[in-house]
């Protein structure tokens, strides 16, 4: 009898295996990538040039992965590296990423089977009523003995449906989302501090120049103020120009805490506190203005995108999660088997006598479950359904990224160039007034207000030189930011290869 037993047991084990290689469920495709163009008309060659410089359009080129060295800033360089190494909110993704992929490791251990071992030591005492009710009259007692035990147990769960490895694709596909949020995480703190160095130099161009502004409207106030004490304007002329300056002043308070927040912003990028971050401030002067722009295909830009690949792993988890409603519908079959000996001495523990054995093979077939079963089955299929519609809108939202950030590249530039022919008209005629006032053919007050046309013209071309470079990190975030192309240190540190 034992050794067919144990032939039995491994003829199902083998039967296992075999069977091992279906399973149940929809199996994961990934949606292959829209054919669409990116913009509704045909994107340019070239901006028109503005400040000098045109950015041009390459279609199909690749994009580096440290894609803001090309605004040639050292400073800037400086805090994101600081950054990727000391932001808690990457930390945390880092740390998530590593817990999902040894959920996965865990998993995985459900398809092997499970081995036990036991030792046990037990002293009894049995009753000697059971001899009373047999009439015996004498004083007859069973000693207390101890009983030696050792076993050895193994129990294997059979995955003929696949329901296992069904949530292990699961688990597996959490770990991918995980993977692809950290990325995301990555690319949107690079980006997020670009936009955010660009934001304080725009507002430090636009402070200096509210300032000069400011200080032009006073001298207008002080000269319109002598007027008329010499009896030159009406009082009327010096009450429009304080409300003037007051509405011009009241412009710069707000200014300055825009650019406290972006400091504190960017304090808070870097993993530091606001109170012990100390940086030079960013002027425009020194961010260059990358000219050659990479432009993805379509098909590349489902690939590159961190969220497009996270939508597609909630899309596979939903789809392991029907297998797995599936599994559940089907026969759960376990074999088990038990390896043991007792004896009441250590020294005959190991004897033939002592040997005990045992094996199980045991299928349970769900009957009855209230309708549970089949509702959680439509319900993976609701939320498959769900899933592959938010891919969809992932997609979407993503080429609608895209060709805003390349319409806002092809329109910034047509902004900046407006500005600056309105900056230099202004200059021009703050230039000619100013000649006229030295030959006396205009009052001083035409000056300043020619000055203050002046300023606000700057103040524009400011705004429009910021929004060309900070469109232009824009485009690269939505393009995936080349994550492709670099090694994240900090994430193999911990143990997790990306």
């Amino acid at each position: 009898m034992k050794p067919v037993g144990f032939r039995s047991w491994a003829s199902l084990m083998a039967l296992a295996v075999a069977l091992s290689s279906c399973a149940v469920g929809p199996n994961y495709h990934r949606p292959a990538p829209p054919k669409v163009s990116l913009t509704p008309n045909p994107l340019p060659g070239a901006t028109v040039k503005a400040d000098g410089v045109a950015q041009h359009f390459q279609i199909g080129a690749d994009i580096t992965g440290d894609w803001w060295h090309l605004y040639r800033s050292p400073q800037l360089d400086a805090l994101i590296a600081g950054a990727l190494r000391n932001n808690p909110s990457l930390k945390a993704a880092q740390a998530t990423l590593l817990e999902a992929r040894e959920n996965v490791r865990a998993a995985q251990g459900g398809l092997l089977p499970t081995l036990s071992a036991s030792a046990g030591i037990q002293r009894d005492k049995n009753s000697t009523a059971g001899i009373a009710a047999f009439g015996s009259t004498g004083k007859t007692s069973i000693p207390a003995y101890t009983l030696h035990s050792t076993s050895l147990s193994i129990s294997y769960a059979l995955d003929v449906f696949g329901g296992e490895r069904r949530q292990i694709e699961n688990i597996a596909a959490q770990a991918d989302y995980q993977r692809w949020q950290l990325e995301a995480s990555y690319l949107t703190l690079t980006s997020n501090i670009v936009t955010a160095a660009v934001n304080e130099a725009s507002l430090n161009g636009q402070i200096e120049a509210t300032r000069k502004l400011i200080a032009d409207e006073r001298k207008l106030l002080t000269i319109l103020q002598e007027q008329v004490r010499l009896g030159g304007v009406a009082q009327a002329q010096v009450l429009q120009q304080q409300a003037t300056l007051a509405q011009q002043e009241a412009t710069l308070p707000p200014l300055q805490a825009q650019l406290a927040q972006a400091q504190n912003q960017l304090a808070a990028y870097a993993g530091r506190f606001p109170g012990n971050f100390h940086l030079s401030s960013f002027t425009l002067k020194d961010l260059t203005l990358p000219k050659d722009i990479p432009v993805s295909l379509p098909s590349a830009i489902v690939a590159q995108r961190p969220d497009i690949q996270a939508a597609a792993a909630q899309l596979h988890e939903a789809s392991a999660n029907v297998g797995v409603a599936d599994a559940n519908m089907l026969p759960q079959i376990t074999l088990s088997a038990q390896l043991g000996r007792e004896a009441i001495s250590t020294s005959s523990l190991f004897t033939p006598q002592t040997l005990l054995w045992n094996l199980v093979a045991s299928a349970t077939q769900p009957l009855f479950e209230g309708g549970t079963l089949e509702a959680q089955r439509k319900a993976a299929l609701a939320a498959l359904q769900a899933s592959g519609e938010q891919y969809q809108s992932t997609v979407i939202s993503a080429f609608q990224n895209v060709a805003d950030a390349l319409s806002a590249l092809e329109y910034d530039a047509s902004t900046l160039a407006a500005a600056q022919a309105a900056s230099r008209a202004a200059v021009h005629s703050l230039q000619v007034t100013e000649a006229q006032y030295r030959l006396g053919g205009q009052p001083f007050s035409a000056v300043l207000t020619a000055e203050v046309t002046y300023q606000t013209a700057l103040i524009a071309e400011v705004k429009a030189r910021a929004a060309r470079l900070s469109d232009t990190a824009a485009l690269y975030q939505a393009l995936g930011g080349g994550w492709w192309h670099r090694q994240d240190v900090a994430v193999q540190c911990c143990g997790v290869i990306p």
